[in-house]
C-alpha cells in the first residue's frame, strides 16, 4: 500500500505568460528598424494578413524618410491580454537629431494579435491626450536653416525655405528679450491643413481657425526645457504680411526660449504677453495699431478692471476676445520693460515660475522682484493702456 502523497498525480505546470515581454522586443526591434532605415524589419512587426495596416505603416516609414533621428524607443507602460490578442499602451519617445535636448513623448495605444506563435501589431493609434504625427500625414520634406529645421508636408519647397529664413530671424530677436540659457534653435512644422495642424495638437479644427501657429511642449522648470515643436497653420498664416508672420515666429520662439522658466504658476498672460513683448518690441508701429481690439474696448468701455483670467485664451475662444486678451497681456508686460526695465521683466517672468504653485506667484513676484502690489501694478497698467492707446 503507498502514501496518499506518493500515488497523487502531480500538478501540471502552468508556463509563465511572457506577453509583455515578447511585445517588448517586437516594439524594440521595430524601434531600431526606425532608426537604422530598415523598411523591411519595420514591416516585419506588423499583421502580414492585416493589409490596410500594412500600408498605412509603409506610408508612414516613407514619411520619416527625411527626419533626422537620433533617437526612438517605445516605453510599454501596460499590457492586457486576451486569448491571442493583446492591448499595449506606451510611450512612444524620440528625439530629431541636434535639436531635442530631451525627447518627445507621445502615448501611443497599440494591439497586437498572436499568429503562429509570434506577436503581430494589428493597430496603432494615438493613445489618451496623444495626437497624430507629422509624418503620418505624408512624406517629409526637410529644409535646415541656420538655427532652424523646418518639416513639412505637402508644402512647396520654396515656402518651407521661407518659413525657415524667418525663424532663423527669429531665434536672435528673441534671444535678445530672454537672454537667459536656450538651446537658441527651433523645429518648426508646416502641415498641409488647417484640419491637418489641428490632428497634431489632437484638437478640432473649428478650434484652431483664426490661430497663425502654436509651440508645444510640456513646462520644465528645472532648467532643462523638453523639445518644443512649432506648429505653423498655414491656412492663417499665408494670409499674415511679412511682419505679422515674422511677429507669429517670434512670439513662438520665445515661448521656445521661456519653457524651462514656465511652470505651472505661470499664468497665461504672463506667457503670452512677454512672448508679444519680444515679438513686437523692436517695432516703430503704435500700440494703437498692434492693438486696434483693445483700443476700441478701451473707446467703449474704459480700460479693463484686471488682466486676462487663463480662461480668456482658451482654443475656440472669440477671435475679437481672444485678441484683446493678447494685447492686454502684451502691454502688461511692456509697462514693467518700461518702468522696471527688460531684465527685470525677465527676472519677474523667473520668478512667478518658481513660485511653488500658482496662488501667490504673481503677487509674490511684484513684491520682490518689482517692490510693487498686485493691486497697484493693476492700476499702473490700467493707466498704462489708456496712456499708451491715446
Amino acid at each position: 500500500m503507498c502514501a496518499l502523497a506518493a500515488c497523487a498525480p502531480a500538478s501540471p505546470r502552468v508556463a509563465a505568460d511572457t506577453t509583455g515581454q515578447d511585445v517588448r522586443r517586437v516594439l524594440a526591434r521595430r524601434a531600431a528598424a526606425v532608426l537604422h532605415r530598415d523598411r523591411a524589419a519595420y514591416l516585419a512587426a506588423v499583421d502580414p494578413r492585416g493589409s490596410a495596416l500594412r500600408a498605412a505603416q509603409d506610408a508612414e516609414f516613407t514619411g520619416l524618410a527625411a527626419v533626422p533621428l537620433s533617437s526612438w524607443r517605445y516605453d510599454v507602460t501596460d499590457v492586457a491580454r486576451t486569448g491571442d490578442t493583446a492591448t499595449v499602451r506606451a510611450l512612444l519617445r524620440y528625439r530629431v537629431t541636434g535639436y531635442d535636448t530631451a525627447p518627445v513623448t507621445t502615448p501611443r495605444f497599440l494591439e497586437f494579435g498572436r499568429r503562429s506563435g509570434h506577436w503581430y501589431l494589428t493597430l496603432d493609434r494615438p493613445g489618451a491626450g496623444g495626437a497624430q504625427q507629422l509624418w503620418q500625414q505624408g512624406r517629409v520634406e526637410a529644409v535646415r536653416g541656420a538655427r532652424s529645421l523646418v518639416l513639412g508636408v505637402g508644402q512647396d519647397t520654396a515656402r518651407l525655405r521661407m518659413v525657415a529664413a524667418e525663424a532663423d530671424r527669429a531665434v536672435p530677436a528673441a534671444g535678445r528679450a530672454w537672454p537667459g540659457g536656450w538651446e537658441r534653435r527651433v523645429v518648426v512644422y508646416v502641415p498641409d491643413s488647417l484640419d491637418a495642424m489641428a490632428a497634431l495638437l489632437g484638437r478640432a479644427p473649428a478650434a484652431c481657425r483664426g490661430i497663425a501657429a502654436v509651440t508645444t511642449g510640456e513646462t520644465g522648470g528645472a532648467g532643462a526645457a523638453p523639445a518644443d515643436r512649432i506648429i505653423v497653420n498655414p491656412d492663417a498664416y499665408g494670409t499674415l504680411s511679412d511682419f505679422g508672420q515674422q511677429v507669429v515666429l517670434t512670439h513662438e520662439t520665445t515661448h521656445v526660449a521661456t519653457r524651462g522658466a514656465t511652470t505651472a504658476a505661470t499664468p497665461t498672460w504672463l506667457s503670452e504677453g512677454y512672448a508679444d513683448w519680444s515679438a513686437y518690441r523692436a517695432s516703430k508701429r503704435t500700440a494703437a495699431a498692434l492693438a486696434p481690439e483693445l483700443l476700441a474696448s478701451v473707446r467703449r468701455e474704459g480700460p479693463p478692471r484686471a488682466l486676462p483670467a487663463d480662461a480668456d485664451f482658451a482654443f475656440g475662444t472669440d477671435q475679437d476676445a481672444l485678441a484683446e486678451a493678447y494685447e492686454e497681456s502684451w502691454l502688461a508686460c511692456s509697462l514693467i520693460a518700461e518702468r522696471w526695465g527688460g531684465a527685470a521683466l525677465a527676472a519677474f517672468y523667473r520668478a512667478v515660475g518658481a513660485h511653488d504653485g500658482r496662488t501667490g506667484a504673481v503677487a509674490g513676484a511684484l513684491h520682490d522682484v518689482l517692490g510693487t502690489t498686485q493691486a497697484d501694478f493693476t492700476r499702473q497698467w490700467r493707466a498704462y493702456l489708456v496712456r499708451r492707446l491715446g
